[in-house]
């Protein structure tokens, strides 16, 4: 397999849920929304930024609405442990998944 070094990688990003005891309800357009979930990006300076998402308090779908994620030492926490585990799972790939390959077959898919 050749090997590829001057690669751009443009953005990480991973989706993490907030534990049920760290969620939070915040309101948009008239709507309360309770927030779920953290997509957490990883910054070219190596800082986080992260947004939270979630649905309607109300029920139903509602929209795609990020929310500025408060300032706790809590969530401050969790994003960190999120990227923490995040990277090592990047680290333990195991390369591209092939469907009905060998590698699928060794593990029992496909």
């Amino acid at each position: 397999m050749p090997v590829v070094t001057d690669v751009e990688v443009t953005a990480l990003a991973i989706n993490v849920t907030i534990p049920e005891e760290l969620r939070w309800t915040d309101t948009r357009r008239g709507e309360e929304f309770q927030l779920t979930t953290l997509n957490v990006r990883l910054l070219p300076d190596g800082h986080l930024a992260a947004k939270a998402y979630g649905r309607p308090t109300g029920g139903g779908r509602g929209t795609y609405v990020s929310f500025r994620v408060p300032d706790k030492p809590e969530l401050t926490a969790l994003l960190s442990a999120a990227a923490t585990r995040a990277a090592a799972l990047w680290a333990a790939h195991t390369g591209p998944h092939r469907p009905g390959g060998r590698e699928s077959a060794d593990r029992g898919a496909g």
